[in-house]
């Protein structure tokens, strides 16, 4: 072949290696960038595979697991119903690795840890996760859970009360502690514990080893869980490096109902006992909101003698604050109380039973005083030379040690003669919270949870138990006792008011506190916290306040009714004998289950109707077991309010049968003398 060129120049032969050589190189270049796309073909390949391996790593069950957090999705290709965040570190990915049922890591972006999430699942429908992030360092750990999308109950018994839980505001994590709410209106409450429960059938509980902080961001609709030992009261266990752990576990289930059955089986303590039939069927009367500290002989044998003019029954008498010269003495003061024995023998013959009220404070000018400091029976400064003294409600003095084994055993020998002298019935345990510790302390027995103090001193009411009271909590599900919700403010709202009765009860059992006790028919009458004269509480609000509290475990009054009219007395004597006809063969029979199961007495409703969006937001209505359903008016002037009916058939008090549930009833008529309640029909 040859190539024709212009012009004069004569035509020269081409060479054929030149031209082989030409004709080759596009093909070389095409070779090079096939091999090239075929390596890149299969570097993606590896990095796709890699990465689907990975993924496979990351995922546990129903968990996901990225650098930054996990989701929980409540089947294959359901939904999401648990997202928790990691706030204080990211994971290193490349570190982590899968051993069975054991996901684990070993750096995140902060340096060396120890990390894992463990899958167990033991039953059919229940999924569990146990989640550990351990520093090697005092650095904080700091997860975020989002609440979005889901009702949330549990935690804390607080000031104001609201079920489901209703956040507000910014607060940075601060130690989850037992404290006196009606002093500190913004701290956690005397019953908490670390255990919270959603409407999407998740439950999460914080270990009893971490130095746990609660916090919140309302606007982003999430819970801080931090652990820190810096700057906090909390304190590493002897020999350990203060080097914070948070550890849960998250556990998902079919329903709100299960789960939570599934929760308190597994990790709650239970009662052992049900305290005496009669704090259920009969009201206890106490002297605290009607004489406060005033009390003396004549006024408590006047109240006495008045309970049983008015036909009431007259089965238990509580002589609250204050009997004692002192705050610390265990005698009674002659001035106030002459000739005490003879006063017990009148009122054990009149038929009462009479508790008395403790506390675990000495005051300085107590006798005790000298004894707990000579013996050493009061928790000290933190060099353990000197009683840390402290200041509470009713002045300056020590608090017993209850981690000390001497100062339990002269604590409970001084009830016990009180008992064995008097005829004393039981007692009423005030105080209890930690908020009542110094800011710094030393204990006999080391205390890296300062709620455990809480716990030690509920146990000083188990020789009692079958007419006790306390109002503190944690951990104490075991301990057989009425636990008293805090003191009330005698209002209508839900700042220890009114309103508040029902979620603060709903909330302290499913913490698993069944024997409840809702504080005074009428709240406590405090100075400029008081609707009404000041000197009574509003009347409307007294009767409103005496209907709900007949349909709870157990009543106490202290305002009398006679202080307001006859209608008020009558309505008083119809209720307590509703309570004790209607409500406590009820109460008893499900006291008698909570040994074995620990499920509520006070029910919300979601626990008969767990897949209803609507009953799980009903703050206004319970139910005692399954069968019975109340539903009070807590709005001052009203004499009607809807109710919720769930699905089943219902039988009113009036005798009206509603088959068509689930139903809102609007303006149900609710006279002033009245209380709705339903019965569940079979």
């Amino acid at each position: 072949m040859y190539q024709m060129v212009q012009g004069n120049v004569a035509a020269s032969p081409v060479n054929p290696k030149l031209k082989q050589t030409k004709q080759m190189r596009p093909l070389v270049g095409a070779g090079v960038l096939g091999m090239l796309l075929v390596l890149a073909a299969v570097v993606a390949w590896s990095y796709y595979t890699a990465s689907l391996r990975k993924a496979d790593l990351l995922k546990t069950e129903l968990l996901d697991l990225n650098r930054d957090g996990f989701v929980i999705w409540n089947r294959p290709g359901g939904k999401i119903v648990f997202r928790m965040d990691f706030k204080s570190g990211a994971l290193d990915l490349d570190s982590c690795s899968k051993d069975g049922k054991i996901l684990s890591c070993t750096q995140s972006d902060a340096g060396k840890l120890n990390f894992f999430i463990q899958t167990v699942k033991p039953k059919e429908t229940v999924m569990c996760y146990r989640v550990r992030w351990e520093e090697f360092s005092e650095r904080e750990v700091e997860h975020a859970m989002s609440y979005k999308g889901a009702h949330w109950y549990g935690g804390a018994e607080t000031s104001t009360q609201h079920w489901p839980i209703l956040i507000s505001g910014l607060q940075p994590p601060k130690p989850f502690l037992t404290s006196d709410i009606y002093s500190n209106r913004d701290a956690f409450g005397g019953i908490l514990e670390r255990y919270w429960l959603s409407s999407s059938a998740t439950a999460i509980k914080i270990n009893d080893s971490v130095p746990f902080h609660l916090g919140w961001n309302a606007t982003e609709e999430t819970l801080y869980f931090q652990a820190r030992y810096q700057n906090t009261p909390y304190k590493p266990a002897p020999g350990q490096e203060p080097f914070p752990e948070l550890s849960y576990r998250v556990c998902v289930g079919s329903d709100v109902t299960s789960i939570h059955k599934y929760m308190v089986r597994r990790y709650f303590n239970k009662p052992t006992k049900v305290p005496s039939e009669n704090i259920f069927k009969y009201p206890i009367w106490s002297t605290w909101a009607i004489y406060k500290s005033g009390i003396d002989r004549e006024k408590l044998l006047r109240y006495a003698e008045n309970i049983k003019k008015n036909n009431f029954n007259c089965s238990h008498l509580e002589l609250d604050d204050r009997y004692t010269t002192y705050y610390g003495d265990f005698e009674f003061d002659p001035v106030k109380f002459p000739n005490a024995t003879e006063m017990f023998q009148k009122l054990r013959d009149d038929g009462f039973h009479v508790s008395l009220w403790t506390h675990p404070f000495i005051n300085y000018n107590s006798s005790n005083f000298g004894v707990g400091i000579e013996r050493g029976l009061f928790v000290r400064e933190p060099t353990g030379q000197l009683p840390a003294m402290v200041r509470w409600w009713n002045g300056i003095g020590a608090i017993l040690d209850f981690t000390n084994p001497a100062a339990r055993d002269w604590y409970l020998s001084n009830l016990k003669d009180l008992k064995s002298k008097y005829g004393v019935a039981s007692f009423k345990f005030d105080a209890g919270e930690t908020s009542y510790l110094p800011e710094q302390f030393s204990t006999f027995t080391p205390l890296p949870d300062p709620s455990y103090f809480t716990r030690r001193y509920t146990e000083m009411a188990m020789p009692f138990y079958e007419r006790a009271e306390l109002r503190v909590g944690y951990q104490s599900q075991n301990i057989s006792c009425l636990f008293r919700i805090i003191d009330r403010d005698s209002v209508w709202g839900f700042e220890l008011g009114l309103k508040s009765l029902i979620p603060t009860v709903l909330t302290i059992s499913i913490l698993g506190y069944q024997f409840i006790l809702p504080d005074m028919i009428g709240g406590n009458v405090y100075p400029n916290r008081t609707d009404g004269s000041g000197e009574l509480p509003d009347r409307e609000l007294y009767i409103r306040w005496l209907e709900l509290s007949a349909f709870m475990p157990s009543m106490q009054f202290s305002i009398p009714p006679w202080h307001y009219d006859k209608e008020v007395i009558e309505i008083a004597q119809r209720f307590t004998a509703l309570h004790e006809t209607l409500v406590a063969p009820l109460v008893l029979e499900l006291a008698g289950e909570v040994l074995d199961t620990g499920d509520p007495i006070i029910r919300p409703l979601w626990w008969i109707a767990p897949n209803d969006e609507n009953a799980h937001i009903v703050d206004s209505q319970f139910l005692i077991g399954d069968t019975l359903m109340v539903a009070p008016v807590l709005e001052p002037g009203k004499q009607e309010r809807d109710i919720y009916l769930p699905k089943g058939r219902w039988r009113s008090y009036k005798g009206e049968h509603f088959d068509k549930t689930p139903q809102l009833l609007t303006d149900y008529p609710i006279d002033l003398d009245e209380i709705a309640y339903f019965t569940w029909v079979s």
